[in-house]
C-alpha cells in the first residue's frame, strides 16, 4: 500500500508528462474472463444504442431527446413541456440510482456501461490493436520515423476512426432531432438540409477529437463522476481493489523467484511485474489504492489473475472487494446509508409510476380571459375563456367536444366550429363561453368542471374558475 513517502503519484495524472505535455498511453491489450463478459455487455449496449432511435412503439420513437422542440420520448412514452415534472422526477431517480450504485459498487458504471468507455475500449482501441499491434508495437511505432509503414497505418486508422465517428454522430443526431429527420436528410441529400448537416459535422468532429486525441482524459479530466467517488465511497464500498494485506506482506513486494519461500521470508504475493499498470487504460497503479482515474474496468483483475496463475499463487490479489473486507475480512453488508438511498429510490419510483398511470394522452387547459368580467345572458351569467388541447399521441383526434360537468345546468358555447380536430402531436386552441344560471353560483368565484370528449369517449376532465357578482359572498 502506498505510504506517505510515495504519495507523489497523486500530484499528477498519467496522461501529462513532467514537462506538461500530453503523454499518449499505450495500454496492453486486455484478456480474461472479466474482459470477455465486458465485451458481451458492451456489444449488446452498442446494438441497443444504434437501434433505439429507429425503434418505434405506437408510432413514437423509443428514445428521443429533442431539446429544440422540447419533446422527449422515453421507452416509447412521449413527454411534452406539460409533462416536464415527470422528466424532472425521472432525472432525480437517475441521480439517486447512480448515487446508490456508486456507494455500493464504486465506479462500476464507468467500466461497464458508460458509452465513452465502451466505444473507447471495445471499438477504437480494438481497431488500434488490429492496425498498430499491442502495447510494445504501438510504443515502437510512436518512436518510429514517418516512413511508409507509419504513414500507412496512421492514415488507415484515422480514416476508420472518422467513419465510425460519423456513424456515431448520425445516431446521436437521431436521438436529438428524430430518426425520421435523419433518414430524410440521407434520402434528400445534405444540400437540402444544410442546418442539420452542419450539426452532423460538428458532432462528427467532436467524437473524432474525443476518440482520436482526448481519449481517456474524458474520464480523468472532463467527467465529474470520478470526483464523486471521494464523497460517496467509504470503506464498505465494493470496488476494484488491490489486497495490500496479502500483496505486501510484512516485508513488501518482490520479484518472483522459485527458490524463495515468500511466506517464510515475509514477502507479499505481489511479484511487482507491473502488468496491472501496463494494462490500465488510464495509466494508474492500482496498488496505490483508490484513485479518481480508476474506472473499475477490471482489466487489472484479469491480468493479475493470469500472472498469479502463471507463478502458482492464488488468484484474487486484485479483485472486487471493499477496504473493510481486505483489512478486517468482513463480507459485504447493506449499510444504513444504502438502505436510506434505496428507500428514497423506491418512493420516487412509486411516485413516478403513479403519475405515469394518471397521465393522459390529451392535455386540455381552459383559462378565463384576463381582464374580462361576467356578462348577463338572460337568467344566466357568461364568462369568456380560451382553451388549448394538446395531442400527445401519434393518432389524430377528429371530434373533440367539451361538456360542462359541474354545474350540470350550464352550457358551453364554442366560438367558431363546434367540432375540433387535433392532428397527431399537434394542438388546437380557441375561445369559448360558459353560461351558468346565477342561482347555482356559490360565490363570486365558483369552480366549474369540464369534460373533454373524443366522440363519445371521455379523454380528460379539467377545471377552471367562473366569475360572478361579489354580492354572492
Amino acid at each position: 500500500m502506498a505510504t506517505e513517502k510515495d504519495e507523489s503519484f497523486r500530484d499528477s495524472i498519467g496522461t501529462i508528462g513532467k514537462d506538461g505535455k500530453r503523454v499518449f498511453l499505450h495500454p496492453k491489450k486486455p484478456s480474461g474472463p472479466f474482459y470477455n463478459k465486458r465485451k458481451i455487455v458492451s456489444y449488446l449496449l452498442i446494438a441497443f444504442l444504434f437501434a433505439a432511435p429507429f425503434i418505434k412503439l405506437n408510432g413514437n420513437q423509443f428514445l428521443l431527446f429533442n431539446v429544440i422542440d422540447r419533446k422527449f420520448n422515453i421507452f416509447g412514452f412521449p413527454f411534452w413541456p406539460q409533462d416536464f415534472y415527470l422528466v424532472v422526477i425521472s432525472l432525480i431517480i437517475g441521480v439517486v440510482f447512480v448515487t446508490l450504485f456508486t456507494v455500493s459498487f464504486g465506479r462500476i458504471f464507468c467500466g461497464w456501461i458508460c458509452p465513452q468507455t465502451i466505444f473507447m475500449e471495445m471499438v477504437f482501441r480494438r481497431i488500434e490493436y488490429w492496425i498498430d499491434g499491442d502495447r510494445g508495437a504501438q510504443m515502437r511505432l510512436e518512436k518510429q520515423p514517418w516512413n511508409g509503414e507509419k504513414i500507412r497505418k496512421r492514415l488507415t486508422k484515422w480514416f476508420i476512426f472518422f467513419l465510425i465517428s460519423f456513424a456515431i454522430a448520425n445516431v446521436f443526431l437521431a436521438y436529438i432531432i428524430g430518426s425520421d429527420d435523419v433518414i430524410q436528410m440521407m434520402k434528400e441529400g445534405p444540400s437540402n438540409h444544410i442546418g442539420r448537416f452542419i450539426g452532423l459535422l460538428i458532432f462528427t468532429t467532436v467524437f473524432y477529437f474525443v476518440f482520436t486525441w482526448f481519449r481517456e482524459q474524458v474520464c480523468v479530466i472532463a467527467c465529474p463522476y470520478g470526483r464523486l467517488q471521494g464523497v460517496l465511497l467509504d470503506n464498505k464500498s465494493i470496488i476494484v481493489a488491490y489486497d495490500h494485506v496479502r500483496g505486501e506482506g510484512e516485508n513488501g513486494r518482490a520479484k518472483f523467484r522459485k527458490d524463495v519461500d515468500r511466506q517464510a521470508a515475509g514477502i507479499g504475493d505481489c511479484i511487482d511485474c507491473k502488468q496491472c499498470v501496463n494494462v490500465c487504460p488510464t495509466g494508474i497503479d492500482i496498488r496505490n489504492g483508490t484513485q479518481l482515474e480508476c474506472t473499475n474496468c477490471t482489466a487489472c483483475i484479469d491480468e493479475c489473475d493470469h500472472m498469479m496463475e502463471s507463478v502458482g499463487l492464488p488468484k484474487g490479489l486484485i479483485r472486487y472487494a471493499s477496504e473493510e473486507e481486505i483489512t478486517e475480512n468482513k463480507k459485504f453488508e447493506f449499510t444504513p446509508r444504502q438502505k436510506g438511498y434505496t428507500a428514497v429510490l423506491g418512493i420516487l419510483s412509486f411516485i413516478l409510476i403513479g403519475l405515469l398511470f394518471l397521465r393522459t394522452d390529451v392535455e386540455a387547459t381552459v383559462l378565463r380571459v384576463a381582464g374580462q368580467t361576467y356578462e348577463h345572458k338572460g337568467e344566466n351569467l357568461s364568462n369568456v375563456y380560451t382553451f388549448k388541447v394538446v395531442n400527445k399521441t401519434m393518432r389524430d383526434f377528429e371530434d373533440i367536444t367539451f361538456k360542462l360537468k359541474e354545474p350540470e345546468q350550464g352550457e358551453i358555447i364554442l366560438v367558431g366550429k363546434p367540432i375540433i380536430k387535433v392532428e397527431k402531436e399537434g394542438y388546437a386552441e380557441g375561445t369559448m363561453f360558459i353560461e351558468v344560471p346565477q342561482y347555482l353560483l356559490e360565490s363570486h368565484r365558483t369552480k366549474v368542471k369540464i369534460e373533454v370528449y373524443d366522440g363519445d369517449k371521455l379523454i380528460q376532465t379539467t377545471s377552471t374558475n367562473f366569475l360572478g357578482p361579489r354580492t354572492l359572498d
